[in-house]
């Protein structure tokens, strides 16, 4: 009981998003996978803004726009690429434009679009795959470091331990691959399920270093317990890309 007490409002927001990742997974529909993961982009964007410590504030619109296009244009990826032509040719035309305002077009701009172009390629099945592999990761680092880890892991992150880590990677690997079974063969699905845990530790980590060089706890609070949205899918932003490339060059 004290364990709930202590942790109560965590785990009710935890519950919530679970119950709401597994309705919106089972009903499976284009147009509302669209529009969840534009809202968790776009408050993920601002988010971001702030850790890179952006001082536009009109950037979000231009976000929005590139999510739009997204819903009617099939390879995310490109569109991240071709974002990244467009701004560079502001830059070079308007010295107002500083390659500082780009960050957010790049974190978590190109996870959640590789993230969203492996569901039109790949199904609902490899979103449940990635949630599956990153969300063991992190439970398995979190309990193996709690009950055997002593040896840092990185100074970004000193509540990280090498055994955490190595458990989480283990246990995520081995899980993940069982999920992976519905798409491809044991040995892919062995492959890929180990570089998307490993991605997700760095993806974490990654987002550890932007909130300590902005020197902030969290990255917003917009979910009570939780923080704020990259808190809980910065995982994710990796790791997605990861999947996405391995799936496509294996399969």
């Amino acid at each position: 009981m004290s364990i709930f007490e202590d942790h109560k409002e965590r785990i009710i927001t935890g519950l919530v998003l679970l119950v709401a990742v597994i309705g919106i997974g089972y009903i499976d529909n284009f147009f509302l996978t669209w529009f969840v993961f534009g809202a968790i982009y776009l408050l993920a964007f601002k988010e971001a803004s702030a850790l890179f410590g952006v001082e536009k504030d009109n950037l979000l619109p231009y976000a929005a726009g590139l999510w739009i296009v997204a819903g009617v244009y099939p390879y995310g990826d490109d569109l991240f690429m071709l974002a990244g032509i467009a701004y560079a040719s502001v830059v070079a035309f308007n010295k107002e434009f500083v390659w500082k305002d780009f960050l957010p077009f790049i974190y978590p701009t190109a996870g959640m679009l590789f993230i969203f172009t492996m569901y039109q390629e790949y199904g609902v099945l490899s979103l449940l795959w990635l949630l599956a592999v990153v969300a063991l990761t992190d439970v398995g680092a979190y309990a193996v470091g709690k009950s055997i880890g002593k040896t840092q892991f990185s100074e970004t992150s000193p509540n990280k331990t090498m055994e955490g880590v190595v458990g989480g990677i283990a246990v995520a690997t081995l899980g993940g691959m069982f999920v992976g079974l519905s798409i491809v063969d044991v040995g892919v699905a062995f492959v890929v399920s180990f570089m998307v845990a490993v991605s997700s530790i760095f993806g974490d980590l990654f987002e550890s270093s932007l909130k300590r060089g902005a020197d902030v706890k969290d990255s917003g609070d917009i979910l009570p317990g939780h923080g704020g949205i990259l808190d809980r899918i910065d995982g994710y932003l990796f790791a997605g890309i990861v999947m996405l490339v391995l799936l496509r060059g294996l399969v």
